[in-house]
């Protein structure tokens, strides 16, 4: 009776095998084209606005109208207020943006002391905005590096530096020092050429500055300009 449920047989021989089954083969052969799915396990997409006839044409499901039947995710935008005027436009706007303005990096004279302290920077060499960013200095440069005076009563180093512009107290401290310091102007090629001189296979030529309040600051031997210099 067992024999005939479970079509096993107990065997005597292999100790190491108490059971063995039948295995019965298939009644059709099998290949690959008789793999399929579970029933269910794929729905086809429901496609919609294709006429009546399938059943999902016209409103396609959404009914009449109303914010629900409308393109999108029937939700408004975060910052819809139901139709009054919204807040950026409530408020007024304050100042404004100057679009002749630059956005230079600041360096403090006591920071510079302490990078040429700590052997950072070679003060027997001419200092660039290059070697300012290489040493960390500064960690930036949009349109260049003002030099400012906070710790100009500790600045006893001698050197040979060129900024984009420099306050008078700044200047002084340095030239007290026994240094000597050069502002110039660079535009954005320029003094990305003078940054990264490796990404050029020429470097190109420096732009004069053409608004008069740069040729007029570059040109005053006050400001130790490129320009007064070279005239």
């Amino acid at each position: 009776m067992l024999r005939s449920v479970f079509s096993t047989r107990i065997s005597t021989l292999t100790p190491a095998r108490a059971f063995s089954t039948h295995i019965q083969p298939p009644k059709t052969p099998v290949n690959l084209g008789h793999l399929s799915d579970n029933a269910g396990a794929v729905s086809e997409r429901t496609r919609v606005g294709r006429g009546p006839g399938y059943g999902k044409g016209k409103t396609a499901g959404r009914g009449h109208k109303g914010q629900k039947a409308r393109s999108g995710n029937g939700q408004p935008v975060p910052w819809f207020e139901g139709g009054q005027t919204p807040l950026v436009r409530r408020l007024p706007k304050r100042g404004f943006y100057n679009i002749h303005g630059k956005d230079y990096q600041e360096l403090n004279l006591d920071r510079l002391q302490h990078w040429i302290q700590s052997g950072r920077i070679d003060a027997s060499q001419p200092i660039t905005m290059k070697q300012l960013l290489d040493s960390r200095c500064i960690h930036k440069i949009e349109d260049g590096v003002k030099l400012l005076s906070v710790g100009a009563e500790t600045f006893t180093t001698p050197v040979t530096i060129e900024v984009s512009r420099a306050s008078q107290k700044a200047i002084e401290a340095v030239e007290k020092a026994g240094g000597k310091i050069v502002t110039r102007y660079y535009n954005a090629l320029g003094l990305r050429s003078v940054v990264h001189p490796e990404k050029f296979a020429q470097l190109p030529k420096l732009a004069a500055p053409l608004r008069k309040e740069e040729i007029k600051y570059y040109s005053d031997p006050k400001n130790r300009g490129y320009l007064a210099q070279e005239a």
